[in-house]
């Protein structure tokens, strides 16, 4: 009743400026009718979300990444006027399971869920066991909730559920190709003893994390292909003891404090002086390359003050912190990953389910996986701040 009332009275409004601004009915005094039409028809056709009671959790506010989504989507809840609380599980599975159950015995009627344990279907599956027994609906988001080997599996398994995330792969392919070009373009230079191979350090997030491993892997595996193709050896780990060919964060918290201090302990033995330094460096992510420039800094490297001290350095994310390193001349490049883009996906989402719509209403312009019709992929972008 409000709707129809707003909707006459905006018709009416409409109508009265229109016909005090037409000199004539040829000056189009046909039109107001339309255009008044067309405002009552958006005034009725207005979804109220005011029942919308929705939880948000995500698996730490301490990632970069996620504090990025956490700001894009708070901003754009509050632009739908919905009822919304975050919550964070500070990488800890149970303490998210706990926070899930008490929001749904508190009314929450949809669940958003940055799951803690990645890839994992038995964690995400039990998110999916709540949300089916409330019949509320649950939008998982940036960690994959099951293997490669189990793709589907989980989102198929109950039809008012789907997944915002990005394509794993990409990042790493977009990363090595970004490194093997760098690479190409300014060989000598960054071979700083001139032995013809170009020494690595890789920096893995988190061990079974989908994204870390193919980070991990492509970021290597596609800079080898562009330096062979020019004529190039392959990157080569520093460490020759490690077969492993990464350091990971023992905690799997991505952290600029695990590669700094890994980055550091490096430096006391792989040395220009020791005639063994690490020439590249390549993280799974902004924060642990940001931890290793610091590293880098105490040494005299990458202060943004002369390129003949400069030792590339690569991550993945594009946050604020990366940007502002790279317009300084401290760090090469990064590979974005779009936060303002995943947290509209969302918010998007979010309205179609707040509206009784079917989750994926609506989404054919998105990136959607050809294996799993619920699991939208974001795309990623190279930056190198040019």
């Amino acid at each position: 009743m409000k709707k129809k009332l707003l909707a006459v009275l905006m018709c009416l409004a409409m109508s009265t400026a229109l016909l005090a601004g037409c000199g004539s009915s040829d000056d189009g005094g046909g039109d107001a009718d339309s255009d008044a039409q067309d405002v009552a028809d958006a005034a009725d056709n207005q979804v109220d979300l005011s029942d919308a009671d929705i939880a948000v959790f995500y698996y730490t506010y301490s990632d970069p990444y996620i504090s990025s989504v956490k700001s894009e989507l708070d901003g754009k809840l509050d632009a739908l006027s919905v009822k919304y609380q975050d919550y964070d599980a500070n990488n800890n599975q149970t303490t998210q399971n706990e926070q899930i159950d008490t929001a749904i015995s508190t009314g929450a009627n949809l669940l958003i869920v940055n799951i803690v344990t990645s890839g994992s279907a038995e964690a995400s599956q039990a998110v999916i066991d709540k949300a089916s027994a409330a019949d509320i609906p649950v939008i998982f988001f940036n960690r994959p909730v099951e293997s490669d080997d189990e793709e589907g599996q989980i989102l198929g398994s109950y039809d008012k559920c789907a997944f915002v995330g990005t394509d794993a792969p990409e990042a790493g392919h977009m990363q090595g190709q970004m490194i093997g070009e760098y690479l190409v373009e300014d060989y000598d230079n960054v071979d700083l003893n001139g032995d013809g191979k170009i020494s690595y350090a890789m920096f893995m997030g988190q061990l079974g994390n989908a994204e870390a491993i193919a980070r991990t892997q492509y970021g290597v595996e596609d800079a080898n292909a562009v330096l062979t193709e020019a004529g190039h050896p392959e990157l080569e780990y520093f460490d020759s003891s490690n077969s492993d060919c990464y350091q990971v964060d023992p905690d799997g918290n991505w952290s600029a404090a695990a590669a700094n201090n890994f980055m550091t302990t490096n430096l006391s033995q792989y040395n220009e002086e020791s005639d063994n330094m690490i020439e590249l460096v390549i993280c799974n992510n902004d924060a642990m390359a940001e931890g290793a420039i610091s590293a880098l800094n105490d040494k005299g490297y990458n202060l943004g003050t002369d390129d003949s001290t400069m030792i590339p350095v690569f991550g993945v994310d594009a946050t604020d912190a990366a940007k502002e390193l790279i317009t300084a001349g401290k760090m090469n490049g990064t590979i974005k990953q779009d936060a303002e883009g995943m947290a509209a996906c969302i918010a998007f989402l979010t309205e179609n389910a707040a509206s009784g719509k079917d989750l994926m209403d609506g989404t054919s312009s998105y990136n959607i996986s050809s294996n799993v019709a619920n699991k939208i992929y974001i795309p990623y972008a190279a930056y190198t701040g040019e």
